[in-house]
């Protein structure tokens, strides 16, 4: 028999850790259904190199901010993921692994029947948190069925050391694009090919400045300092 929700939240990384705190506070009946192993999200799939573009206090979940890393700079994959990891420990999220979700369905006029891997769940809301590296995008160039050479998804690279001393060509000009053409530049024969111009940020302006602004206009005045004010439970 389907167990029943208020709310059934689909996906575990941030965006669902930060919805569950939010609900926990309404007495509201809630579970969050994760297809990986573990704490971290996408941030179990990312590079070794990855990090963030913006101090540790820019990136904290409601609750509890995100230690500053020990040297000041941008936290680190394996800095985010261990923050991620004690966070789920401090609130103990109702959080079901690993559950692949198949389909949401209309249940009658009131309920969502979630069909997954584990059986049915009911819910009077769905919130979908799963983000997009689980259905990474390919494209389909001619003749990519008939290259020889290794083919590889940013969802799939973890570093350098594969490519060291190789041809490597690195298609597509947003973050990930940039981040991994600056390191394979320094090992490998590597060749930069996107769409359009890329367009990089001077040095004195991080995603700080960015979410600052981006404050700033949708308040219509300038920002303060973010807290992540909303206390403990």
């Amino acid at each position: 028999m389907a167990e029943q929700f208020d709310v059934v939240i689909v996906g575990g990384g941030q965006a669902a850790l930060a919805a569950s705190y939010f609900l926990r506070r309404t007495g509201l009946r809630y579970v969050i259904l994760d297809n990986g192993t573990q704490a971290g999200g996408a941030w179990v799939h990312g590079w070794d190199s990855l990090h963030l573009f913006s101090p540790a206090s820019y990136s904290s979940l409601p609750g509890w901010p995100m230690p500053d890393t020990p040297d000041g700079g941008y936290p680190t994959r394996d800095e985010v993921l261990d923050y991620l990891h004690r966070y789920e420990a401090r609130y103990a999220p109702p959080i079901r692994r690993p559950v692949m979700v198949e389909c949401v369905e209309r249940a009658n006029g009131k309920l969502l029947t979630v069909r997954t891997s584990a059986g049915d769940f009911l819910g009077r809301a769905v919130i979908g948190a799963t983000g997009t590296w689980s259905a990474p995008f390919v494209p389909d160039v001619a003749g990519r069925d008939l290259f020889g050479g290794t083919q590889l998804h940013s969802s799939h690279y973890r570093n350098v050391a594969p490519f060291a001393g190789r041809r490597v060509l690195v298609v597509g000009g947003g973050n990930s694009g940039a981040q991994i053409m600056a390191e394979l530049s320094l090992v490998a024969q590597a060749t930069w090919v996107t769409l359009h111009d890329p367009i990089f940020l001077p040095d004195d302006v991080d995603g700080r400045v960015l979410f600052e602004r981006a404050t700033a206009r949708v308040l219509g005045g300038p920002s303060a300092m973010p807290t992540s004010g909303f206390g403990d439970i």
